[in-house]
């Protein structure tokens, strides 16, 4: 029988990764609607470009962690 290499995900790892993917989504979104809602004093304005920038920055952050979080099978195994 073959051993399972497969290294188990601790709660820390979950934490640390998790807060790194929420400060990616929430900063930039944070940052445009203040900014937008300090130069142009309106609350719509603001919300709708730190919507935008919401969903541009959850796009880059659905890419980082494909390519970074994700651990991907081998494949030279035979079930």
């Amino acid at each position: 029988m073959t051993e399972n290499s497969a290294k188990k995900i601790t709660t820390k790892d979950i934490i640390a990764k998790g807060s790194l993917i929420a400060i990616i989504i929430s900063v930039p979104t944070l940052i445009v609607f203040f900014g937008v809602w300090t130069v142009t004093d309106d609350l719509i304005f603001g919300a709708v470009g730190g919507l935008v920038t919401n969903f541009i920055a959850l796009g880059f952050s659905f890419k980082i962690v494909s390519k970074k979080f994700v651990k991907k099978p081998k494949d030279n195994f035979e079930l």
